[in-house]
């Protein structure tokens, strides 16, 4: 069994890699979307000026990500989910991400300890134990879930950086455009998804929703269709901020390094 590719992949696009791992994927043309998530932003040329209330209203509803415990729920089709439970302040978190193709599944879980990281991945970790993950050898834009400094899977704080024609659609709901060519590595953001994607990687339409105390609370972006996959949006809630997160690392009768098969399917 060859094991693919993963650079520079993000969680919209990790479910794909996933199950290639088992042999399998899922081309399936049906999307599901985030409750209470907005209707795609317009992305016609007669699209404003970025609005600079709601430009900053987005800035402040993100800042939390960087310093208050939550809960992250991802969504991409019927065959993707991630969940996440962080604490940037401390440092701790755990993801599980969740592949579900035709013919199989696949879990992966993360656990992030400080500057330990370690994964539970089918096939490479014994049941029961954990690999280590060197930080130091992911290559840049390696995408697995958690990694020091980056406890959101969506680095939505970033990716929203390269946000355009922000405006207000009513309430606490917002709409735009995202270049995606700023954000490789990014929240399902693969060079190959740009390439393929042409000129409109640089408009991709993405709503956005707070929660009564100014919060980020759902983030849908239009990723669009590459390599003949049907296109699947990419749906993110945040939930439960300044909930306590509690991590335990593994003890070292059960934890193993990591192998080089590893690091080079990351593109290291």
């Amino acid at each position: 069994m060859r094991t693919p590719r993963l650079a520079g992949l993000g969680i919209a696009t990790m479910a794909t890699a996933a199950l290639a791992l088992t042999g399998c994927g899922d081309t399936g043309s049906g999307s599901t979307a985030a409750p209470g998530a907005s209707a795609p932003a317009s992305t016609g040329s007669s699209a404003s000026a970025a609005d600079p209330a709601a430009v900053e209203a987005l800035t402040k509803g993100t800042s939390q990500l960087g310093t208050t415990s939550f809960k992250i729920t991802a969504t991409s089709g019927p065959g993707f989910k991630l969940t996440g439970q962080v604490d940037p302040a401390q440092g701790v978190g755990t993801a599980d991400l969740a592949a579900n193709g035709t013919n199989a599944s696949l879990t992966v879980k993360t656990l992030l300890a400080g500057q330990d990281l370690y994964v539970q991945i089918p096939g490479i970790t014994k049941a029961s134990t954990w690999t280590h993950i060197d930080v130091a050898r992911l290559p840049e834009g390696a995408n697995i879930g958690l990694r020091p400094g980056q406890l959101d899977p969506v680095n939505t704080s970033k990716l929203l950086s390269s946000a355009t024609d922000v405006q207000s659609t009513g309430g606490n709901s917002y709409a735009g455009t995202l270049d995606l060519t700023k954000a490789v590595g990014l929240a399902g953001v693969s060079q190959v998804t740009i390439d393929e994607s042409g000129a409109q990687a640089q408009k991709v339409p993405f709503t956005a929703g707070l929660d009564d105390q100014g919060r980020l609370a759902e983030l849908t972006i239009q990723i669009p269709a590459v390599n003949g996959q049907a296109a699947q949006p990419l749906n993110v809630l945040y939930t439960d901020y300044g909930v306590p997160v509690t991590v335990t690392k593994p003890a070292a009768s059960e934890v193993t390094e990591a192998p080089d098969s590893v690091y080079s399917s990351l593109g290291g």
